[in-house]
C-alpha cells in the first residue's frame, strides 16, 4: 500500500481553521484576543438598600483607579481582600498639608490580576455597605477617574471575547441569575461548566476529521488516488448525525425547564376550581365561598413543580353569564383556556348524574370542555370526592366519557389526591423525560443543531448522487459553521449584541 505524504490542506479548510476575511467578516471569534483599551465600571448588586453593595471595575486602569478611589491600609495583592477607607469626595486633595480626609464608609476591596479574573482583565471589586448613596458615590468617583459606565452584560461579554467563556457558558451566566427554581439553577450551573460545549465537542471533532479526509482527497486527486470511497464517507456522516439528533431531542424538555409553562384551571361554577388552585399553590391565594361564581377574573400564581416554573391560572366558572362583569370574566377564562400549555378541567363529583344503564351523565358544559381540549395536554380532576361514596368507581366512569384524558379523584378540602395530581401535571409537562447535562434550553441552540443536521443531510445526499467532493465539502463546512455558532466561534455581531444586552448592568 502506498504511504500518503503529509496532507496539504485545501485553502478552504486552512482559512476556516486559521481565519480569513471570507470566514470572519461580520463575525467575532471568541478565541481571538480582542484588545481592550478602556476600563468599565458598574454597580453589580441589585438596586435598593442592603447589607453589602458591590462596585466592579474591569480594564487596564482598574487597579490605578481603585488606589485613588480608596485610602489603602496595605498594598494590594491578587485575590486578597483589603480593608479600606472611602473618603468623602468633597475633601479629597492631593495636597500633603491638607487636613485628614473624612471617611464616609469602610469597605473591602479585592484585586483580581489579569488574566486570573472573570473577564481575564484586571478586575476590582469594592464591597461597601449597601447604601444607594454610597454606591452611587463610588461609581461616580470611578467614572471621574477615567472609567466608563459599563453596558448591560459587558463584563461577561469581555470574558467571552477573551476566550475565558464560550457563548453557551456566557448565556448560562444570565440563566443562573434569572433562575427561579433550583432545577433551573442546576442546569445553568452545568452549562456554565461547559456541559453543552463538551457534549458537542466529540461530534465536531469527528466532522473536522471527515473534512480533513476530503480535503486530502482533493490534494491527491492528480495522483488518481481515492482517499475515501463514497461508502466510507456516507458511513462517517451517518455516525456524526445520531449524537446531534439526540441533542436536538432534548430541546422540548430543556425549553420547558428554562421558560416554564402555563396551566389553566377551568370548569363550571362551584366545581372547586379555586380550592384546587389554592391546594396546588399551598396557600389561600384565591377567595373561596359556597356561592357559585365567586371568581369573576383570572387569578395567577407562579409555583415550581419538579423544578419547572408553572404559572397557575384560576378562572371564572363557565356558564351563561348573569351580568356584564361575569360575562367579561368568562371571556377571560376562555382566553386563558386557549393560551394555556396545559389545561386542568375540574368537575364536581357530587353533580354527576347516574343513568339507568349504570353509566353517568356529564353536564353539557363539562362535555364541551372535554371536546375543546381534544388533542391538547389536559387532564381532569374529579373534585369533592370526599363527599361521595365509591369515588373510584366514578373516576372510571368519567374516564370512559373523557376519551383519552387522565382522570384523578381529588378533594381540595382534605388534600386527598392532590399529590397525585401534581405528579400527573409534571408528567404532562415533561413527557416523563428527566433533565440531563448539556441539554438544549434556547431556540438559538436548537436552530444551530438542526441547521448542522441539515448540512449533514445535504452532504449525505450529495455523496449518494456522486457529486464531487468539493461540493460535499460546502455542506460539511456549513454544518461545522453551525456548530461553531453554538459556542460563538463564528457568530454575527447583531446576535452577540442581542444576547449580552439581555444581561443586567454590572454582569
Amino acid at each position: 500500500m502506498r504511504k500518503l505524504p503529509p496532507v496539504s490542506f485545501h485553502a478552504g479548510y486552512r482559512e476556516y481553521l486559521f481565519g480569513s476575511a471570507s470566514f470572519s467578516r461580520g463575525h467575532i471569534a471568541y478565541n481571538d484576543q480582542v484588545p481592550i483599551l478602556d476600563t468599565i465600571a458598574a454597580i453589580s448588586t441589585p438596586p435598593g438598600r442592603g447589607g453589602i453593595g458591590i462596585v466592579r471595575l474591569s480594564g487596564p486602569d482598574a487597579l490605578s483607579i481603585a488606589q485613588r478611589l480608596a485610602n489603602l491600609r496595605a498594598p494590594m495583592e491578587h485575590a486578597r481582600a483589603r480593608l479600606v477607607d472611602i473618603p468623602d469626595p468633597s475633601q479629597v486633595s492631593d495636597d500633603p498639608e491638607a487636613k485628614p480626609e473624612t471617611r464616609i464608609d469602610e469597605a473591602l476591596i479585592t484585586w483580581f490580576a489579569a488574566p486570573n479574573s472573570y473577564t481575564s482583565e484586571d478586575v476590582i471589586e469594592v464591597a461597601a455597605h449597601g447604601s444607594p448613596v454610597v454606591l452611587d458615590l463610588l461609581l461616580r468617583r470611578a467614572l471621574s477617574l477615567g472609567a466608563r459606565l459599563a453596558e448591560p452584560g459587558e463584563f461577561t461579554q469581555r470574558a467571552f471575547l477573551s476566550g475565558r467563556l464560550d457563548l453557551t457558558q456566557a448565556e448560562a451566566v444570565r440563566d443562573l441569575i434569572d433562575a427561579q427554581t433550583l432545577s433551573q439553577a442546576r442546569l445553568a450551573a452545568s452549562q456554565m461548566g461547559g456541559a453543552l460545549s463538551a457534549r458537542v465537542a466529540p461530534t465536531k471533532a469527528a466532522l473536522i476529521e471527515l473534512i480533513a479526509l476530503l480535503e486530502a482527497g482533493i490534494d491527491f486527486a492528480e495522483d488518481d488516488l481515492a482517499v475515501a470511497p463514497a461508502a466510507e464517507i456516507a458511513r462517517r456522516i451517518d455516525e456524526i448525525r445520531p449524537p446531534l439528533q439526540a441533542l436536538a431531542s432534548t430541546f422540548a424538555h430543556g425549553r420547558i425547564l428554562h421558560d416554564g409553562l402555563t396551566l389553566a384551571i377551568v370548569g363550571r361554577p362551584n366545581a372547586g376550581k379555586s380550592s384546587v388552585f389554592n391546594a396546588l399553590v399551598e396557600r389561600e391565594r384565591a377567595i373561596v365561598t359556597d356561592m357559585p361564581g365567586t371568581t369573576r377574573d383570572t387569578v395567577t400564581e407562579r409555583i415550581a413543580l419538579g423544578g419547572i416554573p408553572l404559572e397557575l391560572v384560576d378562572t371564572a366558572g363557565l356558564r351563561e353569564a348573569a351580568d356584564e362583569a361575569e360575562r367579561l370574566g368568562i371571556a377571560r377564562s376562555r382566553e386563558a383556556l386557549a393560551d394555556a400549555a396545559i389545561v386542568l378541567i375540574v368537575i364536581d363529583a357530587t353533580e354527576i348524574a347516574g343513568k339507568s344503564d349504570g353509566g353517568i351523565q356529564l353536564h353539557e358544559e363539562d362535555r364541551r370542555l372535554i371536546d375543546a381540549v381534544s388533542g391538547r395536554s389536559a387532564l381532569i380532576a374529579l373534585n369533592k370526592c370526599d363527599l361521595v361514596a365509591e369515588s373510584l368507581n366514578r373516576v372510571d366512569l368519567v374516564a370512559a366519557s373523557a376519551k383519552t384524558l387522565p382522570v384523578l379523584a381529588t378533594s381540595a378540602v382534605t388534600n386527598s389526591g392532590i399529590p397525585k395530581l401534581r405528579d400527573a401535571i409534571l408528567k404532562l409537562a415533561t413527557g416523563g423525560a428527566a433533565a440531563e447535562p448539556g441539554m438544549l434550553t434556547s431556540l438559538r441552540h436548537y436552530q444551530a443543531i438542526t441547521e448542522a443536521l441539515q448540512g449533514l443531510d445535504d452532504a449525505g445526499t450529495a455523496v449518494s448522487a456522486d457529486i464531487p467532493h468539493e461540493m460535499v465539502l460546502l455542506d460539511l463546512y456549513r454544518a461545522l459553521a453551525d456548530l461553531d455558532s453554538l459556542t460563538g466561534k463564528t457568530t454575527p455581531d447583531d446576535i452577540l449584541n442581542h444576547i449580552f444586552a439581555s444581561f443586567c448592568i454590572g454582569k
